[in-house]
Protein backbone atom coordinates (compact mmCIF):
# COMPACT_ATOMS: atom_id res chain seq x y z
CA UNK A 1 0.00 0.00 0.00
CA UNK A 2 1.23 3.47 -0.86
CA UNK A 3 1.75 6.01 1.92
CA UNK A 4 -0.93 8.75 1.89
CA UNK A 5 1.49 11.31 0.46
CA UNK A 6 1.79 9.28 -2.76
CA UNK A 7 -1.71 7.82 -2.91
CA UNK A 8 -3.63 10.71 -4.46
CA UNK A 9 -1.63 11.81 -7.47
CA UNK A 10 -3.38 12.72 -10.71
CA UNK A 11 -1.52 9.87 -12.40
CA UNK A 12 0.90 7.44 -10.74
CA UNK A 13 4.07 9.29 -11.73
CA UNK A 14 7.08 10.73 -9.94
CA UNK A 15 9.34 12.98 -12.01
CA UNK A 16 12.93 11.94 -11.53
CA UNK A 17 15.56 14.45 -10.37
CA UNK A 18 17.90 15.32 -13.22
CA UNK A 19 21.37 16.78 -12.72
CA UNK A 20 21.44 20.48 -13.68
CA UNK A 21 18.12 20.14 -15.57
CA UNK A 22 15.68 19.98 -12.63
CA UNK A 23 15.07 23.20 -10.74
CA UNK A 24 12.23 25.12 -9.08
CA UNK A 25 10.49 26.07 -12.35
CA UNK A 26 10.20 22.47 -13.50
CA UNK A 27 9.33 21.09 -10.06
CA UNK A 28 6.57 23.65 -9.51
CA UNK A 29 5.07 22.97 -12.95
CA UNK A 30 5.13 19.21 -12.38
CA UNK A 31 3.55 19.43 -8.93
CA UNK A 32 0.83 21.84 -10.09
CA UNK A 33 -0.02 19.42 -12.90
CA UNK A 34 -0.51 16.58 -10.43
CA UNK A 35 2.70 14.52 -10.31
CA UNK A 36 5.57 14.54 -7.84
CA UNK A 37 8.26 16.95 -9.00
CA UNK A 38 11.83 16.55 -7.81
CA UNK A 39 15.33 17.99 -8.06
CA UNK A 40 18.81 17.03 -6.82
CA UNK A 41 19.93 19.11 -3.84
CA UNK A 42 23.29 19.56 -5.58
CA UNK A 43 21.60 21.49 -8.39
CA UNK A 44 21.24 24.43 -6.00
CA UNK A 45 24.77 25.83 -6.23
CA UNK A 46 25.46 29.21 -4.67
CA UNK A 47 28.62 31.24 -5.10
CA UNK A 48 31.17 31.38 -2.30
CA UNK A 49 29.99 33.62 0.51
CA UNK A 50 26.34 33.55 -0.52
CA UNK A 51 23.58 31.96 1.60
CA UNK A 52 22.59 28.38 0.65
CA UNK A 53 20.60 28.44 -2.57
CA UNK A 54 18.88 25.21 -1.52
CA UNK A 55 17.22 27.14 1.30
CA UNK A 56 15.86 29.70 -1.16
CA UNK A 57 14.67 27.06 -3.61
CA UNK A 58 12.73 25.15 -0.96
CA UNK A 59 11.12 28.35 0.30
CA UNK A 60 10.07 29.31 -3.22
CA UNK A 61 8.66 25.88 -4.05
CA UNK A 62 6.68 25.64 -0.82
CA UNK A 63 5.26 29.17 -1.15
CA UNK A 64 4.24 28.78 -4.80
CA UNK A 65 2.59 25.42 -4.21
CA UNK A 66 0.77 26.82 -1.17
CA UNK A 67 -0.58 29.71 -3.27
CA UNK A 68 -1.70 27.22 -5.91
CA UNK A 69 -3.48 25.10 -3.33
CA UNK A 70 -5.30 28.09 -1.86
CA UNK A 71 -6.46 29.16 -5.31
CA UNK A 72 -7.31 25.62 -6.45
CA UNK A 73 -8.69 23.64 -3.50
CA UNK A 74 -10.35 21.18 -5.89
CA UNK A 75 -7.04 20.23 -7.55
CA UNK A 76 -4.19 20.67 -5.05
CA UNK A 77 -0.58 20.30 -6.11
CA UNK A 78 1.26 17.03 -5.69
CA UNK A 79 4.09 16.89 -3.12
CA UNK A 80 7.68 17.56 -4.15
CA UNK A 81 10.86 15.59 -3.57
CA UNK A 82 14.54 16.36 -3.08
CA UNK A 83 17.28 13.97 -4.15
CA UNK A 84 20.36 13.53 -1.98
CA UNK A 85 23.50 11.99 -3.48
CA UNK A 86 24.64 9.85 -0.56
CA UNK A 87 28.23 9.38 -1.64
CA UNK A 88 31.45 10.21 0.15
CA UNK A 89 32.38 12.81 -2.51
CA UNK A 90 29.30 14.90 -1.63
CA UNK A 91 30.81 17.33 0.88
CA UNK A 92 27.48 19.16 1.21
CA UNK A 93 25.42 16.20 2.35
CA UNK A 94 25.16 17.03 6.06
CA UNK A 95 24.36 20.68 5.35
CA UNK A 96 21.73 19.78 2.78
CA UNK A 97 20.14 17.22 5.09
CA UNK A 98 19.78 19.89 7.78
CA UNK A 99 18.16 22.30 5.32
CA UNK A 100 15.72 19.69 4.01
CA UNK A 101 14.85 18.64 7.55
CA UNK A 102 14.18 22.25 8.53
CA UNK A 103 11.91 22.74 5.53
CA UNK A 104 10.13 19.45 6.23
CA UNK A 105 10.65 18.12 2.72
CA UNK A 106 7.86 15.55 2.20
CA UNK A 107 9.67 13.08 -0.08
CA UNK A 108 13.40 12.29 0.11
CA UNK A 109 15.10 10.40 -2.72
CA UNK A 110 18.54 8.96 -2.02
CA UNK A 111 21.09 7.72 -4.53
CA UNK A 112 24.49 6.03 -4.56
CA UNK A 113 24.50 4.76 -1.02
CA UNK A 114 21.97 3.85 1.66
CA UNK A 115 22.49 5.75 4.93
CA UNK A 116 20.30 5.16 8.02
CA UNK A 117 20.86 8.71 9.28
CA UNK A 118 19.43 10.20 6.09
CA UNK A 119 16.32 8.04 6.34
CA UNK A 120 16.02 8.97 10.01
CA UNK A 121 16.18 12.68 9.16
CA UNK A 122 13.40 12.23 6.60
CA UNK A 123 11.21 10.41 9.11
CA UNK A 124 11.92 12.93 11.86
CA UNK A 125 10.42 15.76 9.83
CA UNK A 126 7.41 13.73 8.68
CA UNK A 127 8.76 12.72 5.28
CA UNK A 128 9.29 9.43 3.51
CA UNK A 129 12.52 8.09 2.03
CA UNK A 130 12.81 6.39 -1.35
CA UNK A 131 16.09 4.85 -2.46
CA UNK A 132 17.04 4.11 -6.05
CA UNK A 133 18.57 0.71 -6.78
CA UNK A 134 19.79 -1.21 -9.81
CA UNK A 135 19.53 -4.75 -8.44
CA UNK A 136 17.93 -6.85 -5.74
CA UNK A 137 21.01 -6.85 -3.48
CA UNK A 138 21.03 -3.06 -3.22
CA UNK A 139 17.26 -3.10 -2.72
CA UNK A 140 17.53 -5.35 0.32
CA UNK A 141 20.29 -3.21 1.83
CA UNK A 142 18.22 -0.04 1.38
CA UNK A 143 15.22 -1.46 3.20
CA UNK A 144 17.43 -2.87 5.96
CA UNK A 145 18.80 0.64 6.50
CA UNK A 146 15.40 2.24 6.85
CA UNK A 147 14.19 3.31 3.41
CA UNK A 148 10.40 3.34 3.05
CA UNK A 149 10.32 2.54 -0.64
CA UNK A 150 12.43 1.66 -3.64
CA UNK A 151 13.03 3.06 -7.11
CA UNK A 152 13.96 0.22 -9.44
CA UNK A 153 16.27 1.75 -12.05
CA UNK A 154 16.16 -0.66 -14.95
CA UNK A 155 17.92 -0.83 -18.30
CA UNK A 156 17.24 2.13 -20.57
CA UNK A 157 16.87 4.75 -17.84
CA UNK A 158 18.51 8.12 -18.27
CA UNK A 159 21.54 9.10 -16.22
CA UNK A 160 22.88 6.39 -13.91
CA UNK A 161 20.99 3.44 -15.32
CA UNK A 162 20.89 -0.19 -14.36
CA UNK A 163 21.42 -3.02 -16.80
CA UNK A 164 18.64 -5.41 -15.77
CA UNK A 165 15.34 -5.85 -17.56
CA UNK A 166 12.46 -4.17 -15.71
CA UNK A 167 10.65 -7.53 -15.75
CA UNK A 168 13.50 -9.21 -13.89
CA UNK A 169 14.18 -6.35 -11.49
CA UNK A 170 10.58 -5.77 -10.42
CA UNK A 171 9.93 -9.51 -10.19
CA UNK A 172 12.84 -10.11 -7.81
CA UNK A 173 12.02 -7.14 -5.58
CA UNK A 174 8.31 -7.96 -5.40
CA UNK A 175 9.13 -11.50 -4.29
CA UNK A 176 9.91 -10.12 -0.81
CA UNK A 177 8.95 -6.42 -0.69
CA UNK A 178 5.34 -5.19 -0.68
CA UNK A 179 6.07 -1.53 0.05
CA UNK A 180 6.20 1.45 -2.32
CA UNK A 181 7.97 0.51 -5.55
CA UNK A 182 8.70 2.88 -8.42
CA UNK A 183 10.02 1.81 -11.82
CA UNK A 184 12.45 3.80 -13.96
CA UNK A 185 13.61 3.01 -17.47
CA UNK A 186 12.33 4.22 -20.86
CA UNK A 187 8.91 5.29 -19.54
CA UNK A 188 7.65 8.16 -21.70
CA UNK A 189 3.99 7.43 -22.44
CA UNK A 190 0.83 6.84 -20.45
CA UNK A 191 0.70 3.29 -21.79
CA UNK A 192 4.17 2.68 -20.34
CA UNK A 193 3.02 4.06 -16.97
CA UNK A 194 0.21 1.50 -16.91
CA UNK A 195 2.61 -1.23 -18.01
CA UNK A 196 4.85 -0.44 -15.03
CA UNK A 197 1.88 -0.96 -12.71
CA UNK A 198 0.80 -4.18 -14.41
CA UNK A 199 4.36 -5.43 -13.98
CA UNK A 200 4.13 -4.84 -10.21
CA UNK A 201 5.34 -1.29 -9.60
CA UNK A 202 3.14 1.27 -7.86
CA UNK A 203 4.42 4.32 -9.69
CA UNK A 204 6.38 5.23 -12.80
CA UNK A 205 9.55 7.32 -12.50
CA UNK A 206 9.97 9.61 -15.53
CA UNK A 207 12.85 11.95 -16.32
CA UNK A 208 14.16 12.38 -19.86
CA UNK A 209 10.93 13.56 -21.54
CA UNK A 210 10.85 16.54 -19.18
CA UNK A 211 14.17 17.78 -20.55
CA UNK A 212 12.19 18.87 -23.63
CA UNK A 213 10.11 21.43 -21.70
CA UNK A 214 10.46 25.21 -21.41
CA UNK A 215 10.75 24.87 -17.63
CA UNK A 216 13.79 22.59 -17.77
CA UNK A 217 17.15 24.19 -17.01
CA UNK A 218 18.77 22.86 -20.18
CA UNK A 219 20.28 24.51 -23.26
CA UNK A 220 17.99 24.78 -26.27
CA UNK A 221 20.32 22.43 -28.18
CA UNK A 222 19.91 19.78 -25.48
CA UNK A 223 16.12 20.01 -25.65
CA UNK A 224 16.14 19.77 -29.43
CA UNK A 225 18.51 16.80 -29.29
CA UNK A 226 15.97 14.99 -27.13
CA UNK A 227 13.30 15.69 -29.75
CA UNK A 228 15.53 14.57 -32.62
CA UNK A 229 16.87 11.39 -31.00
CA UNK A 230 15.65 7.88 -30.29
CA UNK A 231 16.76 4.75 -28.47
CA UNK A 232 19.45 4.05 -31.05
CA UNK A 233 21.09 7.37 -30.19
CA UNK A 234 21.78 6.45 -26.55
CA UNK A 235 25.24 5.31 -25.42
CA UNK A 236 26.01 3.62 -22.10
CA UNK A 237 29.36 4.55 -20.51
CA UNK A 238 31.03 5.11 -17.13
CA UNK A 239 33.70 7.43 -18.53
CA UNK A 240 32.11 10.68 -17.43
CA UNK A 241 31.26 9.96 -13.78
CA UNK A 242 32.75 6.59 -12.91
CA UNK A 243 29.27 5.08 -12.83
CA UNK A 244 27.60 3.63 -15.91
CA UNK A 245 25.00 5.93 -17.38
CA UNK A 246 23.10 6.59 -20.59
CA UNK A 247 24.04 9.59 -22.72
CA UNK A 248 23.15 11.15 -26.06
CA UNK A 249 25.66 10.05 -28.68
CA UNK A 250 25.43 13.40 -30.48
CA UNK A 251 26.55 15.28 -27.37
CA UNK A 252 29.53 12.94 -27.03
CA UNK A 253 30.50 13.61 -30.64
CA UNK A 254 30.10 17.36 -30.07
CA UNK A 255 32.65 17.05 -27.25
CA UNK A 256 35.16 15.60 -29.70
CA UNK A 257 34.83 11.97 -28.60
CA UNK A 258 33.86 8.85 -30.49
CA UNK A 259 30.77 7.28 -28.85
CA UNK A 260 31.83 3.89 -30.18
CA UNK A 261 35.33 4.04 -28.67
CA UNK A 262 34.97 5.46 -25.16
CA UNK A 263 37.46 4.56 -22.47
CA UNK A 264 36.49 2.94 -19.18
CA UNK A 265 36.76 5.04 -16.03
CA UNK A 266 37.87 4.04 -12.54
CA UNK A 267 34.72 3.98 -10.34
CA UNK A 268 36.80 4.98 -7.30
CA UNK A 269 37.44 8.35 -8.95
CA UNK A 270 33.83 9.43 -9.17
CA UNK A 271 33.20 12.88 -7.75
CA UNK A 272 29.81 14.54 -7.41
CA UNK A 273 31.21 17.74 -5.98
CA UNK A 274 31.57 19.36 -9.38
CA UNK A 275 29.66 19.30 -12.65
CA UNK A 276 32.76 18.60 -14.76
CA UNK A 277 31.95 16.83 -18.03
CA UNK A 278 28.26 16.47 -17.21
CA UNK A 279 27.53 20.02 -18.37
CA UNK A 280 28.62 19.12 -21.90
CA UNK A 281 27.81 15.40 -22.07
CA UNK A 282 24.04 15.15 -21.96
CA UNK A 283 22.19 12.26 -20.35
CA UNK A 284 18.96 10.72 -21.61
CA UNK A 285 17.04 7.47 -21.44
CA UNK A 286 15.98 5.19 -24.26
CA UNK A 287 12.34 6.28 -24.13
CA UNK A 288 12.91 9.64 -25.80
CA UNK A 289 11.62 8.37 -29.15
CA UNK A 290 8.16 9.27 -27.79
CA UNK A 291 9.13 12.96 -27.48
CA UNK A 292 8.34 14.87 -30.69
CA UNK A 293 8.46 18.52 -29.65
CA UNK A 294 9.38 20.86 -26.83
CA UNK A 295 6.19 21.33 -24.82
CA UNK A 296 5.31 22.81 -21.40
CA UNK A 297 5.49 20.32 -18.54
CA UNK A 298 1.76 20.66 -17.82
CA UNK A 299 0.94 19.85 -21.45
CA UNK A 300 3.20 16.81 -21.34
CA UNK A 301 1.51 15.60 -18.16
CA UNK A 302 -1.91 16.15 -19.79
CA UNK A 303 -0.77 13.87 -22.62
CA UNK A 304 0.45 11.23 -20.18
CA UNK A 305 -2.87 11.36 -18.31
CA UNK A 306 -4.90 11.00 -21.51
CA UNK A 307 -2.75 8.11 -22.73
CA UNK A 308 -2.90 6.43 -19.31
CA UNK A 309 -6.70 6.57 -19.21
CA UNK A 310 -6.96 5.25 -22.78
CA UNK A 311 -4.55 2.40 -22.00
CA UNK A 312 -6.62 1.37 -18.96
CA UNK A 313 -9.76 1.28 -21.08
CA UNK A 314 -8.02 -0.78 -23.74
CA UNK A 315 -6.78 -3.31 -21.19
CA UNK A 316 -10.22 -3.60 -19.60
CA UNK A 317 -11.69 -4.34 -23.04
CA UNK A 318 -9.37 -7.32 -23.63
Amino acid sequence: MLPPILAHLRIPVVASPMFIVSGPELVIAQCKAGIVGSFPALNAREKDGEPPLLDAWLTRIAEELDRHNQANPDRPAAPFAVNQIVHRSNARLERDIEICHRHKVPVWITSLGARPEVNAAAHDCGGIALHDVINDTFARKAIEKGADGLIAVAAGAGGHAGVQSPFALVQEIRAWFDGPLLLSGSIATGRAVLAAQVMGADLAYIGSPFIATPEANAPADYKQMIVDSGAQDIVNSNLFTGVHGNYLAASIRNAGLDPAALETADPSKMDFGAAKAWSKIWGAGQGIGAVHEVTPAAQMIDRLATEYAAAKQAVQAL
